[in-house]
């Protein structure tokens, strides 16, 4: 009976459904995704889930392409007003790197050695890019014993960083609610039904999601050409077509598609999860701890220090520079979280979501799918 995709795909649904439930009673508490991943794992141990059962279920294959689409929707959510503001997110989560790198590179090799270090630098730092430098140039040396590291690493941070990305961010909305009230311009923002744009043919939902898709694959596309990731591409597009007012604010959501792409897109985050055992976890569980300890700290830290001198209130900027934990979708759905958990002033909510999604969602590309990939190409070369 499992093997019916639709079975193994509502057996995988009723993870991220009893995550909602216990996040909206937690009130973020416990984010969705650290709920879903962590469970994941517990039922494929225990064998209530087949190990194929992501492959029974077909629905991540086509959530690894809708990465695209979702990127140029996050675009659509930053018109350059916010845009310009947002030089301090850059500068809060290169610091935060710049922190994990230190501490890791500092404390861990005086327990285990550099190679050990090095290897937890890149997945620390975000991104599946990272990772795979990082384990291709562990397979190049005969450094194969340690590829469990970063792997464990990279599956392990998002369960630990979104509690503590969630816990900050209350505390900074439950404040920002508490010391700010709407402009006359934010309630009249809201109150918009739609961002207005050009043509009235972009506003056929099956038009406006060809055209999303259409540049989805160009970003790819150009991608290959220029070795740029074509997560950068979509971003800019995106903000290019909301700010020409060619895309409404928030694409998908006009078109009524984003909530299943971003279950599809779940799922593949689910299956990073896939092929750890517990005795690989077991055996590497000292230096993935230490790590990962050195990495948070620093990342907080270098948070909390930019964020002082930049201007911004630490329990702001200080998840941003974690964002390197979490990454694309779960810095956006922590804000989700947060902003419906904070009050239930629908008005409030709105604009605790504003506030925050902007830099979260910067300080993830900054972290994830830039800085990342420098930071383990460059650790890595040093082996």
């Amino acid at each position: 009976m499992i093997e019916e995709p639709i079975v193994a795909t509502v057996m995988l649904f009723a993870l991220l459904a009893l995550g909602e439930v216990i996040s909206i009673y937690s009130r973020a508490r416990i984010p969705m995704l650290m709920t879903a991943m962590i469970g994941y794992l517990v039922l494929t141990w225990t064998g209530v889930f087949p190990e194929n059962i992501l492959e029974l279920s077909t629905l991540p294959a086509l959530g690894a392409i809708l990465i695209g689409p979702l990127i140029i929707h996050m675009g659509t959510l930053m018109p350059l007003s916010i845009l310009k503001k947002q030089w301090r997110a850059v500068i809060i989560s290169v610091s935060g790197l710049i922190g994990a790198l230190a501490l890791v590179l500092l404390i861990v090799p005086l327990f285990f050695d550099f190679e050990t270090a090095a290897s937890g630098v890149g997945p620390i730092s975000g991104g599946v890019v990272a990772l795979l430098i990082t384990t291709e140039k562990l397979t190049e040396l005969g450094l194969t014993a340690l590829i469990v590291v970063p792997v464990l690493i990279a599956a392990f941070q998002t369960p630990i960083g979104m509690p503590l990305i969630a816990f900050l961010l209350k505390r900074y909305a439950s404040r920002f609610v508490s010391t700010t009230q709407a402009t006359q311009a934010e309630m009249e923002s809201m109150e918009e039904d739609e961002t207005p744009v050009r043509f009235n043919l972009l506003k056929n939902n099956i038009i406006l999601l060809f055209i999303v898709f259409v540049f989805a694959a160009v970003a790819t596309v150009l991608s290959e050409w220029t070795g740029i990731h074509f997560t950068l591409f979509c971003l800019l597009f995106g903000i290019l077509m909301l700010n020409g007012r060619l895309f409404p604010q928030a694409v998908l959501q006009k078109s009524n598609s984003f909530s299943f792409m971003m279950v599809a897109l779940i799922f593949v985050i689910i299956g990073t999860m896939g092929g750890i055992t517990p005795q690989d976890v077991i055996n590497n569980i000292p230096a993935v701890i230490l790590i990962l300890i050195c990495g948070v700290s620093g990342l907080a830290l270098g948070g909390f220090i930019a964020s002082k001198a930049v201007g911004w209130h630490p329990l702001k900027g200080m998840p941003v520079a974690l964002t390197a934990l979490v990454g694309f979708p779960g810095d956006y759905i922590i804000c989700e979280e947060v902003s419906r958990s904070t009050t239930d002033n629908q008005t409030d909510q709105t604009r605790v979501f504003n506030e925050i999604v902007t830099p979260m969602l910067i300080g993830g590309f900054v972290t994830v799918t830039v800085a990342s990939v420098v930071v383990a190409s460059f650790v890595m070369g040093m082996l």
